[in-house]
């Protein structure tokens, strides 16, 4: 017969209703603070301690949860200089732990407590102890995960020890709340887990390339920035509003939205000028340079050998031809960088200079850049050729397989939803899945607005110079001209000032030169 079915008749309806109250509970505080007070009342106890058992690094001991006295409408919690109980050799004497390493209740009558006793089970709860029950909290597979604590039963002469009746009670709830208590404490041990390796997993991703280190971590901030806004906001999103668990979801998502760049190549993430391989080639193009102008030092010493009198004409033409390698090294230098867009007569010259020859270390004359070279400097805009760019854009692919391969518990089933919508545009010429405004949800709109002002914004970037907010607001304004970004979120992220907000938090103080958005509106 199990220890709830010896409760005589009389005591079940109060235990049902402690039952009740308990599952009613679904965050480790409120439940805590259930058990101990309901304990209280069925016990008619003049105080109480709820301890939770600890556990980090191989080492393990009791924590004060919570603490009441009968008759309060709220326990307190406890202070941050709360002793601890260790649960190891030194201490097996003690009640308390004596009770998690035998599973048992205690019932100890008038019992003699040192200082640092009392101050651990009663800490100045009562002035007088003369009685103490100690009931184990065990879970499903019955390990002690708790003690609950009661002082003294109240009587009619005044407090007392407990009755037989009432212990068993108190050991019937300390099987239940102990496995209600376990269950909440493995869904924050889980979701914890999950926080941990989300953000493991992201900042994994931004140290990949040193040139978006602190990508995934900034678009998070500013997520959660322009959401908040929009929970907020009395006119277009009125409507919109998200609850502890959607705030969640959206948190994850923007931790991961970028997780499929683990898939894509160093030498294509990692792209810094338009000449970059494992290494800026740019180098090998100077050594030729190098070795043509040598080229142009013999011809001149072989040229005054032969024609001493026109020395002063052959150390001319040595001269121009040495600055015109100069100036066509700068140029190719330049271009290198990819920062503009290159003009069609930049094409142009960069295929005269391909066309110069110049002889290598075997003697052979070949062409001073390869055709890789030459299709490589001739990027109109940035540094990837379309073939990388194509591969760069794959990272959205890889990114939505890999979070719809993940079996997301149903509150967060949207995490791929949003994560995988920050390049998608309005218009509906974005990618991977070419969606269009009315197919997205508020949340991936407020992501792609999230992506794009950091990567404007960002300091990272070998390329171009971090801009300041009137040049990324510039940009804006003409991507949601073009229908990329949403338009009311985009108003939105200027009237609330979610520009400001994050500029402060992450930018440079002289990148925010803007008081006033309206001209960007």
């Amino acid at each position: 017969m199990s220890k709830l079915e010896r409760v005589p008749g009389t005591q079940l309806p109060p235990l049902l209703r402690v039952a009740r109250q308990i599952n009613a509970q679904s965050d480790l505080a409120p439940l805590s603070r259930t058990v101990l007070e309901e304990a209280l009342a069925l016990a008619r106890a003049e105080a109480g301690v709820l301890w939770l058992r600890r556990e980090e690094q191989h080492q393990e001991w009791l924590e004060c949860a919570r603490q009441a006295l009968d008759g309060e409408e709220e326990g307190a919690d406890p202070g941050p200089d709360q002793p601890r109980l260790p649960l190891d050799d030194a201490h097996a004497g003690h009640p308390a732990v004596r009770t998690v390493r035998g599973g048992e209740a205690l019932h100890l009558t008038a019992p003699a407590l040192d200082d640092e006793d009392r101050a651990r089970l009663v800490p100045g709860l009562v002035t007088r102890v003369v009685s103490l029950m100690l009931v184990p909290l065990t879970n499903h597979e019955g390990r002690v995960v708790g003690v609950l604590q009661l002082v003294n039963a109240r009587g009619e002469r005044g407090p007392g020890p407990f009755p037989a009746r009432t212990r068993a009670l108190l050991e019937a709830l300390g099987g239940y709340a102990g496995i209600a208590l376990n269950n909440l404490m493995l869904v924050r041990e889980l979701k914890d887990l999950l926080d941990a390796f989300v953000k493991v997993f992201a900042r994994a991703i931004d140290a990949k390339s040193s040139h978006t280190s602190a990508h995934c971590e900034r678009v998070p901030l500013l997520t959660e920035l322009l959401a908040r806004a929009a929970c907020e906001d009395g006119g277009e999103f009125a409507d919109f509003q998200l609850d502890e668990d959607e705030w969640y979801e959206l948190r994850v998502a923007a931790w991961l939205h970028d997780c499929g760049k683990l898939a894509i190549p160093d030498s294509v993430l990692d792209k810094a000028t338009k000449l970059h391989g494992l290494h800026d080639r740019i180098e090998l193009v100077a050594a030729r340079f190098s070795a043509a102008r040598s080229e142009v030092e013999r011809r001149y010493l072989r040229d005054c050998l032969e024609d001493p009198d026109r020395e002063p004409e052959h150390r001319l033409r040595r001269q121009m031809d040495i600055d015109a390698l100069e100036a066509d090294l700068t140029f190719l230098e330049r271009i290198n960088i990819g920062g503009e867009t290159m003009a069609a007569e930049d094409e142009a010259r960069v295929r005269r200079i391909a066309e110069r020859p110049w002889v290598d270390a075997r003697g052979e004359t070949r062409p001073l850049l390869s055709d890789d070279e030459v299709r490589n400097l001739c990027i109109t805009r940035g540094t990837l050729t379309e073939e990388e760019r194509r591969i760069i854009n794959s990272h959205m692919d890889v990114t939505l397989d890999m979070l719809e391969s993940l079996p997301f518990p149903r509150k967060l089933r949207r995490v791929p939803e949003y994560a995988g919508g920050h390049h998608e545009r309005m218009d509906g010429t974005g990618f991977p899945r070419g969606l269009t405004r009315e197919q997205m949800s508020i949340p991936a709109r407020i992501m792609a607005i999230a992506d794009v002002f950091e990567a404007l914004t960002a300091r990272e970037r070998p390329y171009k110079t971090p801009l300041k907010i009137s040049e990324a607001l510039g940009i804006m304004q003409r991507m949601r001209d073009n229908r990329h970004l949403d338009p009311d979120l985009y108003r939105l992220f200027l009237d609330a000032g979610v520009w400001r907000d994050y500029a402060r938090a992450a930018l440079d103080p002289e990148q925010l030169d803007v008081d006033d958005p309206t001209p960007f509106r």
